[in-house]
């Protein structure tokens, strides 16, 4: 927010005051509207927007608290700033409880004035941002925006529907790359706590020295090194949710303390004696099953029991592969984006490719092979040329629709709708999913010249 943009509302009940304010402020380029007393600042304030109000504290009948709860009530984003005498001092802490940014004490300085509203400025463009980021999160977290059609990925969503608003505890399964962090974002984003930080931690790669610091904090001298006291990271996921990934690879000591504060609910830095209570969901991730790590006692089973509360199962790609074409045009469009590149789609026979691979790393693989391909791509389509060797290595003999004579792309995007049609049976609701295309869209293609 620039000056030339920033409305402020002066109020007080001293003349003098209200116009030596308007004129210093208005040099420092700020639009300034004035009030002589709490009943005319209420007044504008019904029919004017203002940025901030700088307020004193005693005025007539109605004072700096009535115009501080008026626009905290109506007007809840606009920033106030109370002026008090010498001696009000109990008034203005008051007024802070009751929302209002800062208090200047009076004689006060044309500096500290100046000083307040820059630092008031700052912060309001601050939580102006950190509401479009959390906007930007909410939208990009909701379910509609998690890719995948298929039936296991419907049973997932389901479950993340219900549990969601829930505090229940959540484990997430599956193989490397198959989006849990994702899935626990989105239980996060889509239920009360949104509002309130969302923390990953990856397990597998926190030193175990470490490991209990970072998780629970330390207090000053509580090891070498530790010089100042330090809030751990369940204490600044208070309210949210805390991301534990690859939960089977903490220690046994460390699964005691985790299991302590599922119970508990409370914390204690190390090298303290006072534990803090925090209101904090866990959502922990494994990629290993953690069942025969119960069995061989390198997981504890109480513990197993208060992270197995809800699990969800994520399917590898290779298990939902009509996801495929919907997951590599999304990534398609994101990087084409992110890269400044014109790349309309990907061609038949690259798809079929990206059909056909295993997808060991899953998807994110998938987005890394399509991120690849976006920045090599000379072509204003992905090519078979722009993938990966290995890919077509794995497929080996397996026929891949290359034409014997140049044709058309129309001609190349017939053939392989056609081919996609065979292999379904002629289920053209099928087709259209593993295409990701709609069954009018199919339909015109096939109305399109024979090749």
């Amino acid at each position: 927010m620039n000056k030339t943009s920033t409305r402020l509302l002066v109020v007080d009940d001293d003349p003098v005051t209200v116009d030596l304010l308007k004129e210093v402020l208005s040099k420092e380029g700020y639009q300034v509207s004035t009030a002589l007393s709490g009943e005319e600042a209420i007044a504008r304030g019904m029919d004017n927007l203002f940025d901030i109000i700088i307020t004193d504290v005693r005025m007539g009948e109605k004072g700096g608290m009535d115009v501080l709860r008026f626009f905290k009530k109506n007007a809840p984003d606009t920033t106030v700033i109370m002026i008090t005498a010498f001696g009000s001092i109990e008034t203005a802490i008051e007024a802070i409880r009751e929302g209002a940014y800062d208090y200047i004490s009076k004689p006060f300085k044309l500096d500290e004035i100046k000083f307040t509203i820059q630092r008031a400025l700052e912060q309001r463009r601050l939580i102006q941002e950190n509401k479009f980021y959390r906007r930007e999160l909410l939208e990009k977290y909701q379910f509609k925006n998690v890719i995948g059609r298929t039936h296991q990925m419907f049973q997932v969503y389901k479950t993340i529907a219900k549990v969601a608003d829930t505090k229940s505890t959540v484990l997430l399964c599956g193989e490397r790359g198959t989006g849990k962090e994702l899935i626990a974002r989105s239980i996060h984003y889509n239920s009360q706590r949104n509002h309130s930080p969302f923390i990953p931690v990856d397990c597998a790669s926190l030193v175990e020295t470490l490991i209990e610091s970072e998780l629970f904090g330390h207090v000053r001298g509580a090891f070498t090194g530790a010089s100042t006291a330090k809030r751990g990271l369940f204490e600044e996921a208070d309210g949210g949710t805390l991301f534990l990934d690859e939960v089977g690879n903490l220690s046994l000591s460390m699964q005691s303390k985790l299991l302590r504060f599922l119970q508990e609910h409370e914390v204690k830095r190390v090298g303290g004696t006072e534990s803090v209570r925090v209101d904090v969901r866990v959502i922990a991730a494994t990629n290993q099953a953690l069942e025969p790590l119960v069995k061989s006692e390198k997981f504890r089973e109480d513990l197993f029991d208060r992270l197995n509360v809800v699990t969800i199962t994520l399917p590898p790609l290779r298990e939902r592969k009509e996801d495929i074409p919907s997951l590599a045009n999304h990534f398609l469009q994101k990087f084409c984006e992110e890269n400044h590149k014109n790349i309309s789609h990907i061609s038949p026979e690259a798809l079929e490719i990206l059909t056909r691979y295993s997808w060991p790393g899953n998807v994110r693989e998938l987005e890394h092979t399509i991120e690849r391909a976006v920045i090599l791509s000379i072509h204003p389509i992905i090519l078979p040329e722009d993938l990966p060797k290995k890919m077509f290595e794995e497929i080996g003999g397996q026929e891949i629709l290359i034409p014997e004579k140049p044709l058309s792309l129309r001609q190349l995007e017939k053939r392989y709708v056609v081919k996609v049609l065979q292999e379904t049976g002629g289920n053209k609701k099928k087709a259209s999913e593993i295409l990701g295309i709609d069954r009018t869209t199919l339909y015109k293609i096939l109305e399109k010249e024979d090749v």
